[in-house]
C-alpha cells in the first residue's frame, strides 16, 4: 500500500509530498515495529517453545515413525497424490491462515478465469488494504493479464492484486469470498471461513492446516499454477496499461533457494500479527510428492522445520504399487455374457486393478501388514469399487477396480455391469491365489471345442446305431429267406 501511496502521489505531479510520505511512513514502521518486536520477542520466543511440547497425534499410532517436535501449533504432511497423512499436529485447529489464503484465490482463479484476460484495478481493490501490507504497487485505473496477477499473488504476495482478482472472477470481493468458501466445502474442509481474498486478519476468517492441505492438494495438481507458485523472481515490464518496470522476489526461502532443498515444487508465506508465520510448500522426491504445511510459528522457524518434516516425510516412509502387491482378493464377474466386448484379439483383461495406485506405509511396514475393505459406493461408470487400505485404522491408500471399456468389437454383449455382477472376496489362505480375470476369447474357444466334441459324439453314436440297425435288417433278410427255402424244399416232397 505504500508503493501505491507513493505512485498515486507521482501521479499527481507531487515529488516532493511523494519523498515526504514514503520517508515518515518507512521511519515510522521501523520504529512502531521495533518496539513491539523488542517488547514481545521473549514471549514470543516462550510461546514457541512451548508449543514443542504439544500433541502429535500421528505419533500415538502403533509402530508409526516418530515424527520430529516442532514449534508449531499446528503442522501437516500429506501426500499429494492420495491425501495419505504422514505427519499430524492439531491439523484440525482453527487458526489464521495470514496469506496462505491466497493459495485458494489463485485456485479458483486458475479454475474460474483465463490467463489472458486482462483484470482492471479499482479504487476499492487498491485503496482498502493496509499500508503496510504486501503489495506491488498497482494504482487504480492500471490493467494486467490474469496470468501476471497470479504471479504478483504468489511471487510478491501482493493484496491488491488479490483484491482485484476477486472482483474481476466474483463481480465483487464479497461474491469471490462466498465462491472460496462453496469451493472450500467441495473439497471437504469443515474447519475453514473465509472473509476475503488475500488472508488479512479478520477474527472469523480462519482454517487448518488440514483443509489447506486439501486445498495446496488441488492447487498443486495444476501444473501452471505450480509452476508460477515455484517462481524465486518475476519481472514486470511496463506496457500501456501498467507505466513500471520492476521485479517481484518471492521471500518462501525454501524456493528463492536460500534454504537450499532437493526437489522443491513452489509454495506459498503467509504473516499476520495474530496468525504468526505460516507456511505452505510442496516437494517431490524418489517418486513421493508431499504437501507440508505449519501454522503459527516464529520466523525462520517455519522453514526449518518445514525442512525437518520434509526429511521425515521423505525418509521414513515408503511408495508400494497396490496392483503389483495385492494377492487377497479374488475378482469373478457373476454375469459372463453380460460383461466384456473382448471376444477377438485384445489381451486387456475386463476387470484389473488401477496400476498408477500405490500406498504410503511405513519402511518397517510390509504390504501384508495391512487391512483393506470393498467399498461398492462408486459413481464412476467404469469403476466397479474401491478397495481402500490402512494401518492400525490409519488411511494409506486405496485403489479403483476398473471395467475395462475401451474395446471394440463386432460382437457386443451387454457391458453395463455394476457391483452386483461382481464378486470381490478376501482370500486368506494360498498366498498363490491371485486376482482372476476372464478372457473371454478363450473361454469361447473352449466352447466351440466342446461343441465340436458333443457333435462328434452324436455322430459317432448315430453311425453305431446305424450299423447295428443294418445288422438287424441283414439277418431279418436270412431269416426270411431261409424260411422260403424250407417251404419250397416241404412242397418238392409233393406229387402234384
Amino acid at each position: 500500500m505504500l508503493f501505491s501511496h507513493i505512485k498515486h502521489l507521482k501521479s499527481k505531479g507531487k515529488p516532493i509530498a511523494c519523498l515526504f510520505v514514503s520517508v515518515s511512513l518507512f521511519l515510522g514502521g521501523i520504529c512502531s515495529d521495533t518496539l513491539t518486536v523488542c517488547a514481545t520477542t521473549e514471549e514470543l520466543e516462550a510461546e514457541a517453545e512451548e508449543r514443542k511440547s504439544l500433541p502429535i497425534q500421528s505419533n500415538e499410532i502403533d509402530n508409526w515413525p516418530i515424527g520430529p517436535e516442532v514449534s508449531a501449533e499446528a503442522a501437516i504432511v500429506m501426500d499429494a497424490n492420495t491425501g495419505v497423512i504422514l505427519y499430524a499436529k492439531n491439523i484440525h485447529e482453527k487458526l489464521y491462515p495470514a496469506s496462505t489464503t491466497k493459495i485458494m484465490t489463485c485456485l479458483l482463479a486458475m479454475e474460474q478465469g483465463n490467463l489472458d484476460d486482462m483484470v482492471e484495478f479499482t479504487r476499492e481493490a487498491v485503496f482498502t488494504v493496509p499500508a503496510d501490507g504486501s503489495n506491488m504497487g498497482m494504482d487504480a485505473g492500471e490493467s494486467i493479464t490474469m496470468e501476471q496477477c497470479l504471479y504478483g499473488i504468489l511471487v510478491g504476495s501482493a493484496n491488491e492484486v488479490a483484491n482485484a482478482v476477486a472482483e474481476h472472477i466474483g463481480g465483487t470481493i464479497d461474491g469471490f469470498v462466498a465462491m472460496m468458501n462453496e469451493r472450500a466445502n467441495a473439497l471437504g474442509c469443515t474447519d475453514t471461513h473465509f472473509v476475503n481474498a488475500n488472508g488479512l486478519y479478520d477474527d472469523d476468517h480462519y482454517t487448518s492446516v488440514y483443509d489447506l492441505a486439501l486445498i495446496s492438494h488441488a492447487f498443486f495438481q495444476n501444473e501452471m499454477l505450480s509452476k508460477i507458485g515455484n517462481t524465486s523472481r518475476y519481472h514486470f515490464e511496463a506496457t500501456a496499461t501498467q507505466p513500471d518496470d520492476f521485479y517481484l522476489n518471492n521471500k518462501h526461502k525454501l524456493i528463492n533457494g536460500e534454504i537450499p532443498y532437493d526437489g522443491i515444487c513452489g509454495g506459498k508465506t503467509g504473516f499476520t500479527n495474530e496468525a504468526r508465520q505460516t507456511l505452505v510448500t510442496c516437494a517431490e522426491q524418489n517418486g513421493m510428492k508431499l504437501i507440508c504445511i505449519v501454522f503459527k510459528e516464529e520466523s525462520p522457524a517455519q522453514f526449518t522445520d518445514t525442512v525437518e518434516l520434509f526429511d521425515y516425510g521423505f525418509h521414513n516412509f515408503q511408495i508400494m504399487n497396490i496392483s503389483e502387491n495385492e494377492r487377497s482378493y479374488t475378482i469373478e464377474p457373476t454375469g459372463f455374457f453380460q460383461i466384456g466386448n473382448d471376444i477377438v484379439g485384445s489381451s486387456n483383461p475386463i476387470l484389473s486393478i488401477d496400476t498408477d495406485s500405490y500406498v504410503i506405509i511405513p519402511n518397517t511396514v510390509s504390504f501384508g501388514d495391512l487391512d483393506s475393505e470393498i467399498d461398492y459406493s462408486v459413481s464412476d461408470e467404469n469403476r466397479i469399487a474401491q478397495i481402500n487400505y490402512s494401518y492400525h485404522d490409519t488411511y494409506v491408500g486405496s485403489a479403483y477396480l476398473n471395467l475395462a471399456g475401451n474395446n471394440v468389437s463386432s460382437y457386443d454383449f451387454d457391458t453395463n455391469m455394476t457391483a452386483a455382477d461382481i464378486s470381490v472376496e478376501r482370500t486368506e489362505a494360498e498366498p498363490q491365489q491371485d486376482t482372476i480375470f476372464i478372457n473371454v476369447k478363450k473361454v469361447l474357444i473352449s466352447v466351440l471345442v466342446l461343441a465340436a466334441a458333443v457333435i462328434i459324439l452324436f455322430v459317432l453314436r448315430a453311425l453305431i446305431i446305424n450299423n447295428k440297425n443294418a445288422n438287424r435288417r441283414k439277418n431279418r433278410v436270412k431269416r426270411k429267406q431261409s424260411r422260403r427255402a424250407r417251404i419250397r424244399s416241404d412242397f418238392d416232397d409233393f406229387d402234384f
